[in-house]
């Protein structure tokens, strides 16, 4: 029976609870849970592993028209698997932008024809394409930039940002700065080269004053409003003393829980540059503890990949970004086995809670009738990040040599195994994310 199997003897990750059982998987859909039920396809003994559901990363930049040297859909699905990760949501700031109707289309076949595991798309804003983000259809939401970053899109005009929440009703995601203080910054500091100053040039106040108007707009207009890659206090305390009803979400990515100024600069120089910054201690331990107590919705990597010769560049002349799809559920699991968290508590935040806040169908949960997109993990497993050991183009990561334990094993989407213990299925092909209107 075609994408069919059953997975004996698994830790599940349920919805709730953890227990150890079997999943059945008929037609790339979970079929039945439970200690008696008949094998169906292939069938996987994973006694001593725990079956999670696939992890869902909203926020990558697969690079992907535009910047294929860095990155392409089939090469950032493929380090995506072996990441454990099943699904993702891609950015808009390709080359050319995806900024109208017929180059979402364009970048879809794209991804159909590319891409192992299952994919969605935003869409970019610019000051005048307002009609065009209203009438795409199938995306994850709308993407602002409201500070300059990566690409060319940027839409720093207040009255036209609240142009944009006026009208319509998808998800409006934002990159949170302010440009105007950015430039600001620039200026004081034109003349210091040293990528120390990044996180001073971006400082706390360009994404807070971003935050705040976003915000403000939301709750005006009643919009669904998702902040992407949460990094300071400061957002942290304003986000906790928002009115209890509100449509608004946020999101941090492992670098900020993990990596702190000034030593990831002193240790990584412009390879710990990317937008919006890594900052002090004082933040990361504010956005962990944001995480925990549900003020943090989930976590994203902002994947962002640069060649090393690229990121190898004096500081002013090298770009924002770096990879993380790989890394990040190991990075997370690894915590677990610190005893930092939970593993139901990583369970929901890489996994279900996207699912929930982006409204896809079938996604988030080992549950029967959701998609078979299902991650094995080996929680004993200990095994170091290397640069050129990596499946992401530019094989390289920040936190290359440190050891993790607790790695995925195993890759499942819509019931086929895309990774096995180090291998991808690269000829596998995942399939378009619907999202609830």
């Amino acid at each position: 029976m075609k994408n069919s199997l059953t997975i004996r003897n698994a830790d599940v990750v349920l919805p709730g609870n953890i227990k150890k059982t079997d999943v059945s998987v008929k037609n790339g859909i979970i079929n039945a849970i439970g200690s008696e039920i008949p094998d169906v396809g292939e069938v996987i003994d994973a006694e001593g592993f725990f079956l999670i559901p696939g992890i869902i990363d909203p926020q990558v930049h697969f690079r992907e028209p535009g910047a294929e040297h860095k990155e392409d859909l089939h090469s950032g699905s493929c380090a995506a698997a072996a990441g454990g990760v099943t699904s993702f949501l891609d950015m808009p700031n390709n080359n050319p932008p995806i900024t109208t109707r017929i180059r979402m289309e364009e970048k879809k076949k794209l991804a159909a024809e590319k891409s192992i595991i299952n994919y969605g798309f935003f869409i970019g804003a610019t000051p005048d394409n307002l009609e065009e983000l209203n009438a795409v259809e199938n995306v994850c939401g709308i993407k602002i930039f409201m500070g300059a970053s990566t690409g060319d899109l940027l839409v720093d005009d207040p009255e036209t940002v609240e142009s944009i929440f006026a009208k319509g009703n998808k998800l409006i995601a934002v990159h949170a700065e302010d440009e105007s203080i950015l430039q600001a910054n620039r200026i004081l500091m034109k003349d210091i080269n040293d990528v120390r100053i990044h996180s001073r040039i971006r400082d706390e106040s360009a994404a807070l004053n971003a935050t705040k108007l976003a915000t403000k707009l939301s709750l005006k207009y009643n919009r669904r409003l998702h902040i992407l890659h949460l990094t300071s206090a400061e957002e942290c305390d304003l986000l906790r003393n928002l009115p209890r009803e509100n449509q608004i979400s946020t999101e941090v990515c492992p670098q900020h829980l993990l990596l702190s100024s000034p030593e990831c600069y002193e240790n990584l120089g412009t390879k710990a540059q990317m937008n919006p910054p890594i900052r002090s201690q004082r933040h990361s331990i504010a956005l962990w503890h944001a995480l925990k107590d549900g003020i943090i919705n989930c976590i994203a990597t902002d994947h962002s990949p640069h060649t090393l010769a690229e990121k190898s560049q004096p500081y002013g002349k090298s770009p924002s970004g770096m990879p993380g799809v790989e890394t990040s559920l190991p990075l997370m699991l690894d915590r677990v086995n610190r005893e930092l968290c939970s593993l139901s508590e990583v369970v929901y935040w890489m996994s279900e809670s996207p699912a929930k806040l982006y409204k896809m169908t079938g996604k988030g949960r080992v549950e029967v009738g959701y998609d078979a997109d299902l991650t094995l993990i080996d929680m004993s497993l200990k095994k170091k990040i290397n640069n050129g050991q990596l499946l992401t183009k530019v094989n390289w990561s920040a936190f290359d040599g440190m050891e993790l334990q607790g790695w995925p094993v195993r890759t499942i989407v819509n019931g086929q195994t895309v990774y096995l213990n180090g291998e991808v299925n690269k000829s596998l092909r995942g399939k378009e994310i619907r999202f609830a209107s």
